[in-house]
């Protein structure tokens, strides 16, 4: 538990907040330290610490304050799969309309942080980017889908072809969205194949098998 202390200003806890998010911006999650966002911030490391005890939880709540801000970690159940995965594509694009650059740092984290990943998905999600376990459980119980469905289908597609075409500038309207879930998204979950593969955004995605070019 943190030590008691006087009541915490909002005001100059949001401004401390915001050069974490300017941080994020500008260099990702690595950038984001201690001593980086204590001295932006004119603030003592001490004061962090009073807030915050880890990294992890300065840049959730900096997420929560700014590009999930209108999310709210609420589970996603619609009474369909079909309903469930453009719930989850809907507060993905929000989450992108927000704040670009630091969307697409929040979905970064899936590929360099699990950890914090999934402190995001916990405290400031369900991003969108992955596929929950009660959405995917939900299916299976109403036989939408097959006991064998395996999310990467959904964890390597569709985060991926939103961010692509955010940064392309292509539609990624309701319509591209229906549509990718259509004839994209659904059939793939339906096939029940077990890829064997953790997606690029599942928080835990397959590594390359590195060579070592000097051996």
């Amino acid at each position: 538990m943190r030590p008691p202390g006087r009541p915490r200003d909002a005001a100059r806890e949001g401004e401390i907040l915001r050069v974490v998010l300017s941080l994020l911006a500008e260099s990702g999650v690595e950038g984001v330290t201690f001593e980086e966002v204590a001295r932006r911030a004119r603030a003592s490391k001490r004061t962090l610490y009073l807030r915050w005890s880890t990294k992890q939880e300065m840049v959730v709540a900096a997420i929560k304050a700014g590009p999930a801000s209108g999310n709210k970690p609420e589970p996603i159940d619609t009474g369909s799969l079909r309903g469930d995965l453009l719930a989850l594509l809907d507060r993905l694009e929000a989450t992108m309309e927000a704040g670009s650059s630091v969307s697409l740092t929040i979905l970064q984290a899936g590929l360099r942080d699990p950890e914090l990943c999934e402190h995001i998905e916990e405290s400031a999600g369900p991003t969108g980017a992955r596929l929950t376990d009660a959405v995917l459980r939900s299916a299976i119980d109403r036989g939408e889908l097959p006991a064998s469905a395996d999310p990467f289908a959904f964890e390597e597609v569709a985060a991926a072809v939103l961010v692509i075409r955010k940064l392309n500038g292509l539609s990624t309207d309701t319509a591209y969205r229906e549509a990718l879930v259509d004839a994209v998204l659904i059939p793939a979950l339906r096939s029940g194949i077990n890829a064997s593969q953790h997606g690029i955004f599942s928080g835990k995605p397959t590594p390359s098998a590195l060579v070592n070019i000097n051996e």
